[in-house]
């Protein structure tokens, strides 16, 4: 480097002194300065013009087990989805907006008691009543035994009151359980929430007139997911429960337990229900999810990322870097694909260094520079 900078200072010196002395003419410089690109030239550490490394990413083929999917539809449900309905009929005084977020036992709806209060009134006085008798039957009944042994007529008294008495019992035990239940109807005109969760749905709304047994909202746990998928009958060979399976949702993947298998077929699909646990809580009711379900038993095979494939007219084209730096092209066949790993056939071994970033430009034999992941990412 020195060298070739100490030549470059003479052949300028050399050329001013000509301008200054004006001892030579124009072909003396000439001259002057061809001999100074020779020397250049031949210094050494010139290069010969070759081109430069291009900048690429690598990663290390692998070996895994891989099995055949396919993709089916799948939905993000509840496992706490309710409608619920009125208990007993009435006119809604208060209804929870959709929306709202409640706890459990809060209350979700109002009826109107007015009613359901009357008959309350009504048997708190039947049993009241039934308490007066059945003391004076038992009153009479006492009267009359000091009598019974006196005289005949006396006994067949003391008979008739012990039955009346026993009449009277009844009559108070029935009374309390129409009382029990007036209190519990008056309990259930206000609809409360069973579990945590959101009102998602109203379906009456205030003023208008339920009848007992109709729903009057639904109320959904968002917090507590599970995916619902169904399959054919081939697939259930190949999975089993507490397996996992890929979830894909737009750009968004996740894992997902199978928590369990439906052994009965629909009528109609002829498919077979699968529930799944996701590995996150990120999801949304509701939400439209594919599942990878496997076609058949995973093997072993070579695989690489997707993105290490170069596609051309004339196939597929893989590119391993050999321990001098430079690149090699290998035509492959491609195999079993999961998630960002396809399995590949053609002279890639387990460990091989392929290019995943940069490939589009390489030439067999090519030196490359090797980039980690962070600096591929700043290139323009």
């Amino acid at each position: 480097m020195q060298t070739t900078k100490n030549l470059i200072n003479n052949v300028s010196e050399a050329s001013l002194m000509i301008k200054r002395n004006h001892q030579y003419g124009p072909g003396m410089l000439l001259l002057f300065m061809f001999i100074g690109s020779a020397h250049l030239m031949a210094a050494p550490g010139a290069k010969s013009g070759g081109p430069p490394p291009v900048p690429v990413v690598i990663v290390e083929a692998l070996q895994v087990s891989l099995a055949p999917r396919v993709w089916y539809a799948g939905a993000v449900i509840s496992l706490n989805d309710a409608r619920l309905a009125a208990e007993v009929e009435g006119k809604v005084e208060w209804i929870a907006e959709v929306g709202t977020v409640v706890n459990k036992g809060d209350e979700l709806v109002h009826l109107d008691e007015l009613f359901i209060r009357q008959q309350l009134l009504e048997q708190e006085a039947v049993v009241e009543r039934e308490q007066a008798r059945l003391i004076f039957f038992k009153k009479e009944v006492s009267r009359l035994k000091s009598l019974a042994s006196q005289n005949s007529t006396a006994e067949r008294q003391l008979d008739q009151a012990i039955a009346d008495r026993s009449v009277s019992q009844s009559e108070l035990n029935a009374a309390h359980a129409r009382l029990s239940q007036a209190r519990e109807q008056l309990k259930r005109s206000r609809v409360r929430a069973p579990f945590a969760g959101v009102v998602s749905e109203r379906f009456k709304h205030v003023g208008e007139w339920v009848d007992s047994g109709k729903e009057v909202v639904r109320l959904v746990n968002p917090q507590r997911v599970e995916i619902q998928t169904r399959v054919p009958v081939h697939s259930l060979e190949n999975i089993a429960v507490d397996s996992e399976l890929q979830l894909l949702a737009g750009e968004r993947q996740d894992t997902a337990r199978i928590q369990s298998i439906v052994p009965v077929g629909d009528d109609r699909s002829r498919l077979y229900e699968l529930r799944l646990v996701p590995t996150s809580e990120q999801w949304s009711v509701g939400q439209t999810v594919r599942v990878a379900v496997p076609t058949a038993k995973a093997r072993e095979v070579i695989a690489i990322p997707r993105d290490a494939l170069v596609l051309r007219r004339d196939g597929t084209r893989v590119f391993r870097i050999k321990e001098d730096n430079s690149a090699e092209p290998l035509t492959v066949t491609t195999g079993i694909a999961s998630g960002d790993l396809i399995e590949v056939k053609g002279g890639i071994q387990a460990g091989d260094k392929v290019v995943t970033r940069g490939g589009e430009r390489l030439r067999p034999g090519q030196q490359v520079m090797i980039l980690n992941e962070t600096q591929s990412k700043e290139q323009p």
